[in-house]
Formats: structure tokens, C-alpha cells, sequence
């Protein structure tokens, strides 16, 4: 039985790699919008694409940022200002691409733009922390993608969206894991909504990368600033020694985590792009395969054991 499980199991996997090998064809007449492209997996898959022979929109919030990618690129290559959470420049960047696709539409989207900071425990956050980092990680998602919805239809394109291996189980606090459970919520009902038209709607759920999303310096920083603005009986809650060891497990941890390989992410987000038959979800990095996603299937008590047992102990509770 074992072995019959075994070739099943072979099989399945000979088969799925035999039919994600097709690439569509006519590259050069198929546009492609990509979101947070001034650095990380956004500059580096829209610097990919442009060489694979795509016509290339990103979209960057700085002015280095577009300057730096149009010295690295094609002339092909359009680099645009976008801000997702604007929307006149939302408004301002569909029009330019209508004007350029015309009737071939937009092959496909790539909501890649997001942030991480602020991030700490929820009784450490406003209401504004929250509202700040859903407008982009979140709100900015889905208007990007119902800006060009349209022109997406009109080609039966691709949506391609980056959410995390946070959007699939929570073990942190903050706002973070809230927006990207969102992202995959949009993307399930995006997916079946647009399926009848004939236009593929993908997740990207990366493990921990080598990205300003797991700068330990950038999270130092964001834990010192939280703690700084607490009132004075949250802090004494938590206590002092728990932004101290806070501080340490990010420095420790998170840069022993974090893949630097980041064409594991770049390479899943052009096979969504390109492929005849992508997949619905991809999830890059080994900590992504064999720690987050099974613990996501996991009860839930398993899942409080494990990360309770090794949680930072605060004040009160050692009192």
C-alpha cells in the first residue's frame, strides 16, 4: 500500500511539473503593472520580466526609486510614480495604462507594494497604526486591482497578489497578520468572481526574506518608538526586561530566519505571470513549506502551545 501512496505521490508531481513547464507566448505585447518596485521583490521581478521580454509598468513611490530602475532596464520599461494609497494617483496611473494597452488590455497585475512597521503587541497599537498599514497593505491592494480591473477582463489577465505566510496563521500582534489575512480573503473572492471571464487570480504567500519587511534594525527601531509613546501602565505591564529581549530575539532571530535568496519569490511571481497553467497559491522559502503552512493546519491549542511556551514572559506574570 506504502508503495502504491508513493507512486501516486510521484506521479501527481511528475504531472504538475510537466504541465507548469508552457509559457505563453507574445511577451512583447503584454503588459504587466507591478506595485513597490523601488526595491525588494517588486524592483527585482520587474528588472526579471523586462529582460524576459514583457512591457514592464512599475510603480514607485520615490523618485530614486523610478530613476534607478529605468538605468537598470529597457527602454521598454516604464517606471511610474504610485502611491496605493492615493486615489488620484491610483486614478492618474490606470489612465496612462489604458492609453497604452488599448484594446489588448493588461495582462497582469502585481500587488506587490506593502509595509511592516508598526508592529508589536495589539495593546501597543492606535487605531491609526491600524488604519495606516491596512490603506496600503490591504486597501492598496484591492483599489491597484479595481483600477485595471477592467483592462484585466479585456485581456482575461492575471491578478497576482503577495501576501504572507502571516495572511495563513498569526502568531505576532499589530496589524500586520490583520491586513494580510485580508489580502488572501480578496484574493479567494477575486478568484471566483473573475474566474467566468476567463482572468487567474494568484497568491504569493513568501516565508521570511532578506527584505526591509524583516529589517531587524528597521523592527528595533519600530518596538523602541512603540514602547517610547506607551502610557506609563501598559508599560509597567510588560516591563522593561520584555523590550529588551523584544529587541534581542529581532536582532537574533529574525536575520537567522530570513532567506536572502530572494529570486525564490521573484521566480513564483514570473511563473503567476507567465505560465500557461500558474498555480492558485505559491509559497516560497522552506520555513514557508514545512513550518508555517503545515502549523496553519494545526489545532488551534497545538498552535498556543508552541508559541506560548517560548513566548517573552512580561512583568506581571512573573509577579
Amino acid at each position: 500500500m506504502f508503495l502504491y501512496l508513493l507512486a501516486l505521490v510521484v506521479l501527481f508531481y511528475l504531472f504538475r511539473w510537466a504541465r507548469e513547464l508552457p509559457r505563453v507566448g507574445d511577451k512583447a505585447s503584454k503588459y504587466v503593472y507591478i506595485t513597490g518596485c523601488d526595491s525588494g521583490f517588486g524592483n527585482l521581478l520587474a528588472r526579471h520580466l523586462d529582460k524576459l521580454g514583457f512591457r514592464v509598468i512599475a510603480g514607485c513611490l520615490t523618485e530614486k526609486g523610478e530613476e534607478e530602475l529605468k538605468k537598470a532596464c529597457s527602454a521598454n520599461l516604464i517606471a511610474t510614480h504610485l502611491d496605493v494609497t492615493s486615489k488620484e494617483s491610483l486614478a492618474k496611473v490606470a489612465a496612462m495604462i489604458k492609453d497604452k494597452v488599448r484594446e489588448r488590455g493588461l495582462w497582469a497585475v502585481v500587488n506587490n507594494a506593502g509595509v511592516a512597521v508598526p508592529s508589536g503587541p495589539c495593546d501597543w497599537h492606535t487605531l491609526d497604526d491600524y488604519k495606516f498599514m491596512l490603506d496600503v497593505n490591504l486597501n492598496g491592494v484591492i483599489g491597484v486591482t479595481l483600477s485595471v480591473l477592467p483592462l484585466i477582463k479585456k485581456a482575461r489577465g492575471r491578478v497576482v497578489n503577495v501576501a504572507s505566510v502571516f495572511g495563513r496563521i498569526c502568531v505576532t500582534g499589530g496589524p500586520y497578520p490583520v491586513s494580510k489575512f485580508g489580502v488572501e480573503a480578496f484574493n479567494d473572492s477575486l478568484r471566483f468572481t473573475l474566474a467566468p471571464f476567463g482572468v487567474k487570480v494568484l497568491c504569493i504567500e513568501p516565508g521570511f526574506f532578506k527584505t526591509s519587511v524583516t529589517d531587524s534594525e528597521i523592527h528595533i527601531k519600530n518596538v523602541q518608538t512603540l514602547w517610547d509613546r506607551l502610557p506609563q501602565d501598559v508599560k509597567e505591564d510588560y516591563g522593561v526586561e520584555y523590550v529588551h529581549k523584544s529587541m534581542e530575539v529581532t536582532k537574533e532571530k529574525v536575520s537567522q530566519m530570513s532567506d536572502g535568496d530572494l529570486m525564490k519569490v521573484v521566480n513564483c511571481m514570473e511563473h503567476a505571470v507567465s505560465a500557461a497553467w500558474p498555480r492558485k497559491r505559491y509559497s516560497p522559502g522552506w520555513d514557508a513549506k514545512f513550518f508555517w503552512l503545515p502549523l496553519s493546519y494545526m489545532p488551534t491549542c497545538v498552535v498556543d502551545y508552541l508559541f506560548l511556551k517560548n513566548a517573552i514572559p512580561i512583568a506581571k506574570k512573573l509577579q
